[in-house]
């Protein structure tokens, strides 16, 4: 029996992260990882694989829409599926090899296998039974699916079939408008599928501020991209490798059927918990499924913990690194700490998409006293140059204080502008103190820059 430290149960961005800075912090630190590479959903069959052909069909719309207004002529380049699938994989090998080197480089053991927890200090993994001082429980989460609706993984597929389709579908119908949904849409839509989202609630996004909902919709029907919302999937038929997507309407329930090659089930994902026995242990459960957490991520019961995608909150990669991390300090005495109220969301199409902080919507149902900077991607010289003047910056301040509340990007690389405002809302900053800030020109984060000076008296370029 081998005795440890720490041992974390799952090898995700929350596991693999808190393993790291557990030993960095001179604790003994085992993984347990039941796959046969490293990384979890996130790197396997989530973020990495999904940005990889993200960015290929990207780079397949520049050349039919902006080369040749560039001066770059010629025929635009054909797909060779198997070719950028080729490509996919090989981007999710260096990265699950990135992370073994990591495991070896900081002395982490990789216990292989499925772990259980039969008792409090205890780790079970295939015969062997592992001793450990404490237990981090970062096991993620899996596709959620709705009734009457069967994921095969060829006809009726999850965001994991979908990496790996055998062909590009002529019709693809994704059932949910939310983040993986609208991201996978996407690339099929430029790879040539006819693409319908059907979404049971009146917008896309739930939970988005609405502004940039409304927007970031236009923006993909421009596309290509068809939606139905207000409707309720009733289920999904498959003959003949063909599917039959049956849904009523909210507003007058009338039953209609839509035909697809492909249906994506993008309707979330819950917390992967099975197997591990925490029912026989006592941990106890939120309502949800989730793993029932403290401020400090120990569950109810002595020496275990949780993070990630197993607890509350939202199913972000970077949310699990930051209590993997934060964890990990906790087990090594220090204060570790995650401020919830900067966590920043980004969607990955194109144009990107990204939020932090408080929505307007949350803001008028507080009966907050606030204010709105905002600025078009339309009045940014770089961003005018290189196709990409579609969305805008929309910067929320406190209007006695003038502090930054939230923030909410749809354009170019919204995804890294967000961070400016990130570090600015972590220290407390004000709208001016973004404002006041020298900006490169030019750049798109002199966007950022225009809508905090909205906040006060005036953008300059709009």
């Amino acid at each position: 029996m081998s005795s440890y430290d720490v041992i974390i149960i799952g090898s995700g961005p929350g596991g693999y992260v808190c393993a790291i800075r557990c030993a960095q912090l001179g604790l003994k630190t085992a993984i347990v990882e039941g796959r046969e590479t490293l990384g979890g959903t996130c790197l396997n069959v989530g973020c990495i694989p999904s940005k990889a052909l993200l960015h290929s069909s990207h780079m397949l719309h520049e050349a039919e829409h902006n080369f040749a207004k560039m001066g770059l002529k010629g025929k635009a380049p054909s797909v060779d599926w198997k070719q950028m699938l080729a490509y996919k994989d090989d981007v999710i090998d260096t990265n699950t090899k990135g992370v073994e080197f990591l495991m070896k480089k900081n002395k982490i053991d990789w216990i292989k296998g499925w772990a259980s927890i039969p008792a409090a200090g205890q780790v079970k993994v295939g015969d062997d039974v592992h001793e450990a001082k404490n237990i981090v429980i970062a096991s993620g989460s899996e596709v959620s699916t709705l009734p009457g609706v069967e994921i095969d993984e060829k006809t009726v597929v999850s965001s994991t079939g979908a990496l790996e389709l055998g062909k590009i579908p002529k019709k693809l119908v994704v059932i949910g408008a939310g983040v993986i949904g609208l991201e996978l849409g996407s690339v099929y839509k430029r790879l040539g599928a006819d693409v319908k989202v059907i979404e049971f609630l009146d917008a896309i996004t739930p939970g988005m501020d609405a502004d940039l909902a409304k927007t970031f919709q236009r923006t993909l029907k421009k596309q290509g991209l068809e939606f139905q919302l207000g409707a309720a999937v009733q289920g999904v038929e498959v003959k003949n490798n063909k599917a039959k997507v049956t849904y009523k309407l909210r507003k007058d329930d009338s039953e209609h059927v839509e035909d697809a090659d492909v249906v994506l089930v993008a309707t979330g994902r819950k917390p992967f918990t099975d197997g591990l026995g925490l029912s026989e242990l006592g941990v106890e459960l939120e309502p949800r499924g989730q793993i029932k957490t403290d401020a400090h991520w120990a569950t109810s019961v002595k020496g275990i913990y949780a993070i990630g995608d197993a607890i509350s909150g939202p199913m972000l990669a970077h949310k699990a690194e930051d209590e993997g991390m934060g964890v990990a300090e906790v087990l090594a005495g220090q204060k570790g700490h995650v401020n919830y109220n900067v966590i920043p969301g980004v969607i990955y199409t194109h144009p990107e998409v990204a939020n932090v902080g408080l929505t307007e919507e949350q803001l008028k149902e507080a009966g907050h006293n606030y204010k709105v900077g905002k600025f078009s991607f339309m009045g940014n010289g770089r961003a005018k140059a290189n196709f990409a003047g579609d969305g805008f910056v929309k910067i929320l301040a406190d209007k006695d204080t003038d502090r930054i509340l939230g923030a909410h990007i749809i354009g170019p690389m919204a995804g890294d502008l967000i961070h400016e405002i990130c570090v600015a809302m972590e220290f407390g900053a004000a709208a001016e103190d973004l404002a006041r800030t020298c900006h490169a020109h030019p750049t798109y984060s002199e966007a950022v820059r225009e809508a905090a000076l909205a906040c006060g008296d005036g953008a300059i370029h709009s």
